[in-house]
């Protein structure tokens, strides 16, 4: 006879934000949150952002964080169509200097013109891969022509890796 095993905890983005403020790594908890947003749990993507960030620490690097996380659910909730919780208009999450998050000035320009609108409206600037989605983006390139590795590289190339 089979066990069931029962579903663990989704990966909300409450959780995601409580991990980043208790010290792991924002795009670990990020990229948890995602995993499910994209695969584990897309069926239940309102339960993954419904449930409010919990009051954030008053220092530098939590406010950043809640006011990343409420950009990148008001963002992905207009993408993939799924009604947008109220808590990510709170004025709380705009930031009152921007943020770059660590570009270089130089790319300063590119970063902003690409950034999506949730992110500008919350005056943090951070172009706009951060969001690709590696299952839709197999499934854009599935019928792109595989490299032949059998042939040797090119001019000024070098065949093996050492």
């Amino acid at each position: 006879m089979q066990t069931i095993r029962p579903r663990p905890p989704l990966r909300t983005m409450s959780r995601a934000f409580q991990d980043i403020c208790a010290g792991e790594g924002p795009w670990i908890a990020l990229g948890n949150f995602l995993n499910y947003w994209f695969a584990d749990a897309k069926d239940h993507r309102y339960d993954l952002v419904s449930e409010p960030l919990p009051e954030a620490p008053a220092n530098d690097y939590c406010q950043r964080w809640a006011a990343y996380c409420a950009a990148s659910v008001e963002h992905l909730c207009a993408k993939y169509h799924e009604p947008c919780p109220l808590w990510v208009h709170d004025p709380k999450y705009v930031l009152p200097i921007p943020w770059y998050e660590d570009h270089p000035e130089h790319r300063r320009e590119k970063i902003i013109s690409t950034t999506p609108e949730a992110f500008k409206k919350r005056n943090i600037y951070s172009g706009n891969r951060m969001f690709n989605n590696k299952w839709e983006l197999a499934e854009k390139y599935k019928n792109w022509p595989l490299p032949d590795w059998s042939k040797p590289a090119g001019p000024g190339k070098t065949e093996t890796m050492a």
